[in-house]
């Protein structure tokens, strides 16, 4: 089963005030620390974002088909492209693999690690749901969750009958939703599913990456203080 990789950066950024995509942690943009995560533990990285965005990113960019319209229609646009990425299959307009996965990232997540998402895929592999997706803190996690090709028809038919949240419209098709048991051996400090909303969200994913680097540049055995918020 091939995984494919899409980075969610359709978004505004309206409560950051700037674009959290290009916003750098470690020397690198969000952008390339999400596609670089993707790229790691799928087949290939594609990204979904408004029409004419990220030009010089490293992996290709396709437009939001529903600009505007929240996550759900960036999600519709991952699932829609999932038959026409597989570069085994050289025909056009075919009837694909019944389940291919997306594997979709929100960019705002600084926290996510190859190991969690190895373990998700891994996890999908063996599910007979359609979509595999976290809970914490009792809300589910779409922005960081494989989805199963086959789930776009009714994932579709919501948004076309007006549904715009995403936690509603997953109601229509089956799910595995894993819980803290399932992966709090990833996330030992509070953090994996953690994601920056807020400028001062960005200024606490800084602090801990500084104090995880400590005085010299390296990484420190000890844990970082517990994020805010």
């Amino acid at each position: 089963m091939i995984f494919h990789g899409f980075v969610q950066a359709g978004g505004g950024s309206t409560r950051f005030g700037t674009d959290k995509a290009l916003v750098q942690l470690e020397g690198k943009t969000m952008l390339q620390r999400t596609g670089e995560l993707l790229a790691s533990v799928c087949h290939d990285v594609t990204i979904v974002a408004a029409a004419g965005k990220y030009t010089d990113a490293p992996w290709p960019v396709i437009a939001d088909r529903w600009p505007g319209q929240g996550p759900l229609g960036g999600i519709l646009t991952a699932l829609h492209r999932l038959g026409k990425t597989d570069p085994a299959d050289q025909t056009k307009d075919v009837e694909r693999d019944p389940c291919s996965f997306a594997l979709i990232l929100s960019c705002d997540m600084p926290f996510l690690t190859k190991e969690f998402l190895r373990f998700l895929t891994d996890r999908a592999l063996s599910s007979e749901a359609t979509i595999i997706v976290p809970e914490a803190s009792g809300r589910l996690e779409p922005l960081c969750a494989c989805w199963c090709s086959a789930s776009v028809v009714a994932i579709q038919a919501a948004f076309d009958a007006g549904g715009r949240k995403v936690t509603e419209a997953m109601k229509h098709v089956s799910m595995e939703v894993l819980d803290e048991s399932a992966w709090k051996r990833f996330d030992t400090d509070g953090r994996l599913f953690w994601n920056m909303n807020t400028l001062a969200d960005y200024e606490e994913a800084r602090r801990v990456f500084e104090e995880r680097a400590g005085p010299f540049g390296q990484t420190q055995g000890k844990q970082a203080r517990p994020l805010q918020g």
